[in-house]
């Protein structure tokens, strides 16, 4: 086939392909065999062979190939221009009518440094594994800051460690200052703030123990702390503005379709096994068990292939309640939104798998959200039996104190903290019924909502009860 064709395949095209392409030494076919990432008819990239090697392949097809083959062609240049480790670049072309491609040698079994740290990121902080994962990503970034470049989509994916060494990747994203002198502190601190941001803010307190790696590799700049953490919370406010468009849009992480008559949104991984369950939730809750129902709103835990979720759906009581909901986002989708909210920002809460409005013309009713199921006991009961001794498990109290500090440093109120929507979950609590939670712009708006939180939380256990007096003593009293 035609290079051009790949464009009207969509996200899923059928393989193995065989594509037409050329190079100097003449025409030959690239057999496609797997795809690794799509952007529906711009990007394919996946593993084939070309004149009997194996390769990576991207291809580049529609209105823009022409400049994105150009900027990925250029980046590349830049990496090997420098003497940085990137993967041989085989062959590549640009026609007119058709689209680019660059064809790589193929790191075979190759581990990037994002999987490596997904290996590694449950053990407590800044644990010797996780260092070396960070270690070798900041020793890397250093090498290519002394060397004037920068990535600009920096991120542990990008790096890719094979043969006792670390390559390199995704040339689009790779730009020169002036090559072959050091980025200037600005540039450094710009590109060091894109790649803290991506880390959990858990490690936040030790940015400068793990800037120490990246500065035996480039120590061209001092580096102030303060300047580098006012980049890191801009590009962190940019990341989860930009992730939350996402979640409500057809991309690589979400399956979207939106009309006259629904809005549906599932996790792009969770799409197979999540449209029967939306096809079929009225009868999976009538037959699942019932945790709420009537009124408002009707929660179930259902078996579906073996797994165990939870729907909840939103109800309309009647044409009254109506009126009050059909022009505005629903509750489902206002929880699917802040859960997935919560779970970028690394706060414990079950996973919203699928989301679903029912709509006529536009005109909202029904609407069903689905979670994983989390089957730790909640708070009043895994507290019960300490009420009037106060001596609950360090371990969940010490848990407890991370929620709350992660809530405040995000601004972020719950609106119904009752003990039944916080739930252990292994070494965490994990907040659930997310219909009214919100993060607030300022501290002024937030101050107040904190207040209120707290205040509802602390009425989950009697006041002159000895729990009651060790919870308020450890919980901070104002947000701040």
């Amino acid at each position: 086939m035609r290079l051009s064709e790949l464009q009207r395949l969509g996200r899923t095209p059928s393989l193995p392909l065989s594509i037409d392409l050329a190079d100097a030494a003449g025409p030959a076919s690239l057999q496609l065999l797997s795809l690794l990432r799509v952007l529906p008819g711009q990007r394919y990239v996946g593993a084939g062979v070309w004149r009997g090697r194996a390769v990576l392949a991207k291809l580049l097809v529609g209105s823009k190939a022409a400049r994105h083959f150009q900027r990925e062609l250029d980046g590349v240049r830049l990496l090997a221009a420098q003497g940085l480790t990137t993967p041989l670049l085989l062959a590549d072309g640009l026609k007119d009518g058709e689209g680019g491609w660059l064809l790589f040698e193929l790191l075979e079994e190759a581990q990037s440094l994002g999987d490596a740290w997904k290996q590694v990121e449950e053990l407590p902080v800044l644990a010797d594994e996780q260092v070396a994962v960070l270690a070798e990503a900041l020793a890397a970034i250093g090498q290519m800051h002394r060397k004037g470049l920068w990535q600009s989509d920096l991120h542990l994916d990008n790096l890719l460690r094979h043969g006792g060494k670390l390559y390199l990747i995704d040339g689009a994203g790779i730009h020169g200052e002036t090559p072959g002198q050091p980025l200037s502190r600005q540039k450094v601190l710009d590109n060091l703030g894109v790649f803290f941001a991506q880390l959990p803010t858990s490690l936040e307190p030790f940015t400068e123990e793990l800037l120490v790696h990246y500065l035996l590799s480039n120590g061209e700049h001092a580096l102030p702390l303060e300047a580098l953490q006012a980049q890191v919370d801009k590009v962190r406010r940019w990341r989860l503005k930009d992730f939350l468009i996402k979640v409500g849009r057809e991309c690589s992480l979400f399956s979207v379709q939106r009309g006259a008559f629904g809005l549906r949104a599932i996790r792009r991984e969770e799409e197979a096994a999540m449209l029967p369950v939306l096809t079929q939730a009225d009868a999976l809750l009538d037959q699942g068990h019932l945790y709420k129902t009537g009124g408002a709103a009707s929660v179930g835990k259902v078996e579906v292939a073996g797994r165990t979720l939870v729907v909840k759906r939103y109800n309309i009581k009647g044409f009254a309640h109506w009126l009050k909901r059909f022009w505005r986002p629903s509750r489902a989708w206002h929880s699917w939104r802040e859960g997935n909210r919560l779970g970028f920002l690394g706060i414990a809460t079950p996973k919203p798998l699928a989301v679903l409005e029912t709509r006529f013309l536009w005109l909202r009713g029904r609407a069903y959200l689905v979670t994983e199921h989390l089957s730790g006991p909640d708070i009043i009961e895994r507290f019960a039996p300490y009420v009037e001794s106060g001596e609950a498990p360090e371990v969940e109290l010490l848990a407890l104190d991370r929620l709350f500090a992660e809530l405040i440093a995000e601004r972020i109120s719950h609106g119904d903290f009752k003990g039944h929507n916080l739930f252990w979950a292994g070494d965490r609590w994990s907040l659930i019924d997310l219909d009214s939670m919100c993060q607030h712009g300022s501290l002024g708006s937030f101050a107040p909502a904190y207040a209120r939180d707290r205040a509802r939380f602390m009425r989950n256990w009697p006041e002159g009860s000895a729990l009651y007096r060790v919870i308020d003593q450890r919980l901070p009293r104002q947000a701040v």
